[in-house]
This record gives C-alpha cells, structure tokens and sequence, in this order.
C-alpha cells in the first residue's frame, strides 16, 4: 500500500519545470529513469522508441532555438529527446501503427520520464514545440524515426504551484459519450 500511495503522491508533485540549477544529473538516476522510459507499455509490444540524451552545452542550444526559441531548456544539464520507429510500427500495423500507434506508445515512454524524473527530485518538462525538421537536422535523426518530444531534465530552479485541473464529472462519461456524468 505503501508504494501506491508513493506514485500517487509522485503523480500529484509533478510540474513542468522551466528553470533548472547547474548541477548535472547523476549517471545512475539517468539510468534510472530510460530504465523507466523502456518499462512503458507499447503496441505489440514493438518497443518503437529510441532516446538521445544530450549534454553538450551547444547542441542544447541549438535544440532550445529549434524548439522556437524556448532558451530555457539550455539551463538543464541534460535533454532526452524521445524518438518514434515509426517504421518498426507499421511493419505490424500499417498506416495506423506508423501515425499512432508509435506515438501513443512514446508517450507513454515520456510520462515515465517525467514520474521517475521526479520521484528522484529532478525537474523535466515535456516539450512538444519544436522544427521536426531542424531537430532531425541537429541530432542526425534518420528518416523513418521522428523527434516526438524533447524533455530537458535537471535540479528543479523552481517549484511551481499546481495548476487547476478539470473535474472528473465534466471529463467522465458513463457507457457511451455524453452519457450520465461521473
């Protein structure tokens, strides 16, 4: 029980952080978290992920210039960019595999980034405002892997309160869409 109520409280302290301190992420916590990142769930169980983990200072900036202009992401020490084999998708499932199938399942990849980033008391964002193209350009991505989202990762600079959220009757729908409210 104990645990559940760990992941629990790690869901609810999870921000999207912006400003980071200098301090570099320990090798054995970048561990932890693609560890993390390979444990998400996936179509088939293809696993169509590949990450980049970038620390060089200048290629951080180019990648924060091709994320139009978002230069705080230059202050983490570390970015992971999440890629989809979009490719490996469709050899399964066709078109829907390659368009969203892939994506569904790097997502899912993303959020364990996130949660395990946090539960080990660093801050990360995902970031989904980027030139495909540039980043592909900046990192050498080959056709038939597409850039799905950017996640710079760092001690927290910041600790912002949590936003408001929807609530669950205006969200839910009993048996069919529009049905009776949560």
């Amino acid at each position: 029980m104990v645990q559940y109520l760990e992941l629990f409280k790690t869901i609810r302290r999870r921000r999207s952080i912006r400003a980071f301190k200098g301090e570099p992420v320990k090798r054995e916590d970048l561990t932890r978290v693609l560890k993390a990142a390979v444990l998400a769930p996936s179509a088939g169980d293809i696993q169509p992920w590949e990450f980049i983990v970038t620390t060089d200072a200048e290629v951080r900036r180019d990648l924060a210039v091709a994320a139009v202009g978002q230069y705080w992401m230059e202050e983490a020490p570390l970015i992971i960019t999440v890629c989809a084999k979009e490719e490996a998708s469709a050899l399964h499932y066709g078109e829907r595999g390659s368009r969203l199938y892939c994506i569904q399942d790097t997502a899912a990849a993303i959020q364990n980034i996130l949660l395990a980033s946090t539960a080990l008391g660093y801050g990360s964002c995902w970031v989904g405002a980027f030139d495909e193209g540039e980043v592909r350009r900046v990192l050498k991505i080959p056709n038939g892997v597409r850039p799905v989202a950017m996640i710079p990762i760092g001690g927290p600079g910041e600790r912002p309160e949590a936003r408001s959220r929807r609530s669950l009757k205006r969200v839910v729908h009993s048996e069919v869409y529009g049905g009776q409210r949560f």
